[in-house]
């Protein structure tokens, strides 16, 4: 896919004629196929979400943070708008690569900062490995995190943002809400991860009982044999967390209907902000992360943290496997804060904005951004006229 894209051009003549008679069309002139390569395609996907309005911004670079230097893009079509710094998941697994696919029309109402973690994407490529590992740790992560938004809240005059965690991430933006609830005009948990050891657990039971109602033979003895899952944190491998997950994909735990991940890392190829050996680190990052990060992951448990001081929201997907809805949903129960909304995503797994992207958008724009607004903190709305 890397190398060739073949397209259908586009021929087609249509003449239309209206009339008391009706309507008449041509007949469509046979299509010849062309081929583009993967540079023309991802000119012409960057070309289609240029920000070409006067207030508009479009800003990706390397910023200095804690002694290394990491990729972060902001884009968005008024800067007058409010920042919304989005934090991926993984550990190690960039939304960058395939923001392509959902986030353009968030920056009619957003600025929108994608940021590649410490050890994932860009910022994988940018930093020597060696160096970097020992400073994966928990600590050092929500370290950077504070740092990228100084640098947000300093560089585009912001007094607060909007900070929107996916699953990983969802354990970062806890974290700075907690510490600083100042910062924020709200959190936006996604896929929220709430007790790792007890989601994992659910996740193989949900899989495994699926597999049985399938009669998925090959599906049940990989995951019998990785029992009892997740086990000692000591013993958990990767390719134990791999087999489970494997099976949780399969049947709609990841992305509802879907039984693999091709449909979105398919869509990485044809990334405006990834040049093709960027990509190849994308891989690369991910492991390195999940490496080092896997002992921290296991260690999460965020069930005893309930008391906030910023408004917070969850965004659920009802057959989320991944991140259990099962666990965020009581969790959330036990929330205080100024403000807390808990939106659920039928038909939706744990890639709700790649899944309901309407319905992401519009509770961001309807919930989340009003809090900006009645700040100050937005772009005059659009006259309407009757």
């Amino acid at each position: 896919m890397r190398k060739l894209i073949a397209t259908r051009g586009k021929r087609l003549s249509v003449l239309v004629l209206l009339g008391l008679c009706g309507w008449v069309a041509a007949a469509q002139e046979a299509a010849k196929p062309e081929t583009l390569s993967r540079d023309e395609v991802v000119s012409t996907i960057a070309n289609a979400r240029k920000a070409v309005t006067s207030q508009g911004i479009e800003d990706s670079r390397a910023i200095a943070v804690n002694g290394t230097q990491q990729w972060i893009s902001v884009r968005g079509r008024d800067r007058r708008n409010p920042v919304l710094l989005m934090l991926h998941g993984g550990p190690g697994s960039p939304e960058m690569p395939d923001d392509w696919t959902f986030q353009t029309p968030w920056e009619d109402f957003f600025t929108v900062a994608e940021w590649d973690q410490r050890g994932a994407g860009k910022t994988y490529a940018l930093n020597d490995p060696k160096i970097v590992a020992d400073t994966m740790t928990l600590s050092q992560m929500v370290s950077d995190t504070e740092q990228v938004i100084a640098y947000l809240r300093r560089t585009y005059g912001k007094q607060k943002i909007i900070l929107v965690g996916h699953s990983w991430g969802s354990v970062l933006g806890v974290t700075i809400a907690q510490r600083h609830p100042e910062w924020l005009y709200a959190y936006v948990g996604v896929g929220q991860l709430i007790n790792s050891e007890r989601n994992e657990h659910e996740g193989y039971d949900f899989a495994l009982s699926e597999a049985k109602v399938h009669s998925n033979a090959e599906a049940v003895k990989e995951l019998e044999a990785i029992a009892p899952y997740p086990g000692d944190a000591a013993t958990l491998s990767v390719e134990k967390i791999g087999a489970q997950r494997k099976w949780l994909m399969y049947y709609g735990g990841l992305a509802w209907g879907r039984k693999d991940f091709k449909w979105d890392s398919n869509a990485w190829e044809l990334s405006p902000d990834y040049t093709e050996k960027e990509l190849d680190a994308v891989d690369a990052g991910s492991a390195f992360s999940i490496a080092h990060l896997i002992t921290t992951l296991m260690d999460v448990n965020l069930e005893p943290t309930t008391t906030f001081h910023c408004p917070i929201f969850l965004f659920v997907g009802r057959h989320d496997y991944a991140t259990s809805h099962t666990l965020a949903e009581v969790w959330f129960r036990k929330v205080n804060a100024p403000q807390k909304e808990l939106v659920w995503f039928d038909d939706a797994s744990h890639m709700i904005m790649q899944e309901k992207p309407g319905r992401f958008l519009q509770h961001l724009v309807g919930d989340v951004r009003p809090l900006a607004v009645k700040a100050g903190d937005a772009a005059p709305d659009e006259q309407v006229e009757r």
